[in-house]
């Protein structure tokens, strides 16, 4: 198993594609093993918090950052976890 990293994926979305269709940009960081896995958490997120298409996301650079370079608090959160315990 490899280890996980952090990347920042930067795009836009069609926002409102049935009315007045526009254009906004997003950064969304996210922890995965590889870009391709970044890039499906990314459409996975996108599409459920904001009932969008694989279509509608145009995804402009995906990055690996360092653990310090994190800004979404769920992501500095789960850097902080040392183990996980399931039952």
């Amino acid at each position: 198993m490899g280890e996980v990293k952090i990347y920042r994926v930067v795009g836009r979305m069609l926002i409102s594609h049935d009315r007045y269709p526009t254009w906004q940009k997003f950064t969304k960081e996210v922890r995965a093993l590889t870009r391709e896995q970044a890039l499906e958490k990314v459409y996975s997120l996108l599409g459920s918090n904001h009932k969008l298409r694989r279509k509608h996301i145009v995804v402009e650079k995906i990055e690996e950052i360092p653990p310090e370079e994190a800004t979404d608090p769920h992501v500095r959160e789960l850097l902080r976890v040392e183990r996980l315990v399931v039952k």
